[in-house]
């Protein structure tokens, strides 16, 4: 009889390395895993090669660079005086009779519109330059975030893959002491709803892995390729003492980029102020007279007169644009407290959850499932205590990998916040 339970023996001995004594790092496959080598020449993608790809190729970034061109051109032209203006003139059509006059007319500036405009222009391009920086951050942060979904599908693949394993051997044992009649056809039936509920986890795992793996791929800006991601999942992020995190929160490159929105309007309003003087043009030519045989000198000057237009509408637009951007700025401050302050909080909790299960709940649950399967091959524990085990491991690895997974993405959202540089904290 006993070589009847040598299958399940040898099931409840087979103790995958994502379940080995206490709670090993969580890390890529080795490097003897890896796949052929992708077209990036690298077999292992380490995330601050993922980040520097995505840095250096994202679209998004070649079109906020394409703006900050466009605004540099712009600054360019917001220095040019007005062009001057050459003016003919003739009385007259007969030739002995006929005035011809040739002037060149120059508009001047008054008010300091140039200035403003020059300082409005290069507020636009300072605002740019933010909105760039703005989205370098966020596409880190998604990077790290992609990055780490994937290290944790690749954990729960393992998992799933020891799992199957484990299952079908179990069912395999199971069906044995069935035919014996040792146990009851029920236990087999319940030991097959354990294989098929493990390939659904293993599928879901599956489908999920290739979709972690494009969003990756979406957040890098460039295909992923047969890459292997080299990380570790249990190199938890640290947490900011709280002077520290106040600092970064005033420097954010979102409120940074909502104080100079504030600037931009300010200036624009100066622009709108000046174009209420009136600028002058000043002229200057000669004037022929065929009939007295005579040229004289033509001087002029030109004043608009402001009896209908004094500009009162767009100052009045520009003055409450530039209080809408104030409030704006009040309110991009609060959100974003608020939003990094949440963040924090979730990293701290993932942090102390993931160490909590890494120190406590593991350790006992793994022992918990040495203890089952030592006690069934001494025949002192049955069949569905010894499963009951195993789920509680899985169970447990599961909720650890969860917990990880939290505490990197509310790192990489705490980033993005703060506009922390993703690549000094990237191995």
């Amino acid at each position: 009889m006993r070589y009847l339970l040598l299958p399940f023996m040898g099931a409840a001995f087979l103790v995958p390395v994502a379940f080995a004594q206490g709670t090993p790092p969580l890390s890529a496959p080795p490097a003897a895993q890896a796949p052929e080598r992708s077209s990036l020449g690298v077999g292992q993608l380490s995330l601050r090669q993922a980040i520097e790809q995505a840095l250096a190729h994202h679209p998004e970034l070649a079109v906020a660079n394409a703006e900050v061109d466009a605004l540099g051109g712009a600054s360019l032209q917001a220095r040019a005086r007005p062009n001057p203006e050459l003016a003919f003139t003739q009385e007259g059509t007969k030739s002995p009779s006929r005035t011809t006059t040739v002037q060149i007319n120059q508009p001047i500036e008054l008010g300091g519109k140039r200035q403003a405009r020059m300082t409005a222009a290069e507020s636009a391009a300072e605002l740019a330059r933010a909105d760039l920086s703005a989205r370098r951050h966020a596409i880190a942060a998604a990077v790290v975030t992609a990055f780490f979904d994937v290290l944790t599908i690749q954990e729960r693949l393992r998992l799933a893959e020891a799992a199957l394993e484990l299952s079908q051997r179990s069912s395999l044992a199971t069906s044995h002491r069935v035919k014996a009649g040792k146990l009851s056809p029920v236990e087999e039936t319940k030991a097959k709803v354990a294989e098929a509920n493990v390939r659904i986890e293993l599928a879901q795992a599956r489908s999920e892995s290739s979709a972690a793996r494009a969003r990756l791929a979406s957040a890098m800006g460039s295909p992923l390729g047969p890459l292997v991601l080299e990380g570790r999942l249990d190199d938890l992020p640290p947490i900011q003492n709280y002077e520290g995190f106040q600092a970064q929160l005033d420097r954010s490159p979102a409120l940074q980029r909502a104080e100079m929105e504030v600037r931009r309007r300010k200036a624009l309003t100066a622009v709108e102020n000046a174009r209420r003087i009136s600028d002058i043009t000043v002229s200057l030519g000669a004037k022929r007279d065929q009939e007295q045989g005579r040229t004289q000198a033509v001087i002029g000057l030109s004043i608009p007169l402001p009896l209908f237009d004094r500009n009162e509408g767009n100052i009045l637009e520009a003055l409450k644009r530039e209080d809408k951007a104030r409030l704006e700025l009040a309110s991009t401050r609060v959100q974003l407290e608020s939003e990094a302050i949440q963040a924090r909080e979730r990293l701290s909790s993932a942090r102390a959850e993931a160490q909590s299960l890494a120190a406590d709940v593991v350790p006992g649950a793994q022992s918990a499932y040495d203890a089952a399967t030592k006690g069934f091959e001494l025949g002192k524990f049955s069949f569905l205590e010894a499963l009951d085990a195993q789920r509680t491991l899985l169970q447990a690895r599961s909720q650890y990998l969860k917990a990880l997974a939290e505490a990197h993405r509310a790192n990489a959202e705490l980033n993005r916040i703060l506009g922390t540089d993703a690549l000094t904290r990237a191995r």
